[in-house]
């Protein structure tokens, strides 16, 4: 029998506190080499501390993490052989050109590296930029240009902490395109995002976390599958009317929501029926549009959502 290859992330039951704050409870998350890992949460979800502690910038109050197979207890500083990344926003001298920030840090890191420079520039599409100085970057550039810095070191591991966070639509689409390739060039990648969307595209496995808490712990396909319908918000000229209505569709969740109309979520067929009765009963229609998609759905029912949280997830069986 074939001896299993090590992970690329091994952590088991890690904790961090905060004095009364458990920031990270009990989590273990394993990530195989050369597959893309999201780790998933809104703000204040415990990822940042999570990403924090891989890189040995915090050390977790219980549980173990090894990289590689390798501890920070057993093997110290490296444990981050193979192993680069960022964590919350990369920063970079700006009166330094781009070029000139990744020969700084080649040589902060051995000098060995300093031949992959025009490589690395060229693969995150920085190459036309690479003598301007960084101040003149865009947000989406320097995000980049962390990558860069990140490949430098020619890792089996690359760790970004919501690489598309702050970005304009093209920024992420270009990070989105990034991630992708370096995916597709055999690196392993785990990152952090608070984006289904993002998330959804380009991970094959996910944790999703609340509040320190995993709360979702599995593939992409498999989440699908707990996903709910696609939603719908739905205005009429009387919305008392169209709720009491609304009761009578037993295979129909609908309810109010905080912006004004309402959140109706079944089965599309469901929808179109529930729409023709308001009419033949005389209601004026004057909004019907998609609300999120249904994994962004789930992702809410998972991590924030208060308001008919209950009616929502025993819809889908939750």
């Amino acid at each position: 029998m074939p001896v299993a290859e090590v992970l690329a992330v091994d952590a088991v039951g890690v904790t961090k506190r905060y004095g009364d704050l458990v920031a990270v409870n009990g989590i273990s998350i394993q990530v195989e080499q050369g597959e893309v890992y999201g780790v998933l949460g809104p703000n204040g979800a415990g990822k940042t501390t999570f990403m924090r502690m891989l890189f040995g910038l915090i050390r977790p109050d219980a549980g173990e993490i090894r990289l590689f197979g390798r501890t920070w207890e057993k093997d110290g500083t490296r444990v981050l052989d193979d192993v680069a990344g960022f964590v919350e926003t990369p920063r970079f001298y700006p009166y330094l050109t781009g070029r000139e920030n990744l020969v700084g840090l080649a040589r902060l890191d051995g000098g060995g590296s300093a031949n992959r420079i025009d490589d690395v520039l060229d693969i995150v599409d920085l190459a036309a930029r690479a003598d301007d100085k960084t101040r003149e970057y865009s947000y989406g550039m320097r995000q980049r240009l962390g990558v860069a810095a990140s490949l430098i070191r020619h890792p089996r591991l690359l760790v970004v902490d919501e690489p598309a966070n702050g970005l304009d639509p093209a920024g992420i689409r270009d990070m989105r395109a990034l991630i992708k390739r370096l995916a597709d060039s055999g690196l392993t990648v785990l990152l952090s995002s608070h984006d289904m969307i993002e998330v959804e595209e380009i991970c094959d496995n996910v944790t999703i976390m609340r509040k320190g808490d995993v709360v979702f712990h599995g593939s992409i396909a498999e989440l699908r599958e707990q996903a709910p319908e696609q939603g719908h918000r739905v205005s009429t000229d009387d919305d008392e009317r169209a709720i009491a209505i609304g009761r009578d569709f037993e295979q129909l969740v609908v309810g109010r929501v905080d912006e004004g109309g309402l959140s109706v979520v079944g089965a599309q067929d469901e929808v179109d029926r529930l729409v023709k009765t308001f009419v033949d009963q005389g209601l004026a229609l004057r909004a019907l549009e998609n609300t999120e998609t249904p994994l962004q759905t789930l992702f809410f029912m998972l991590t924030e959502r208060d308001h008919h949280d209950s009616e929502l997830a025993a819809a889908v069986g939750g």
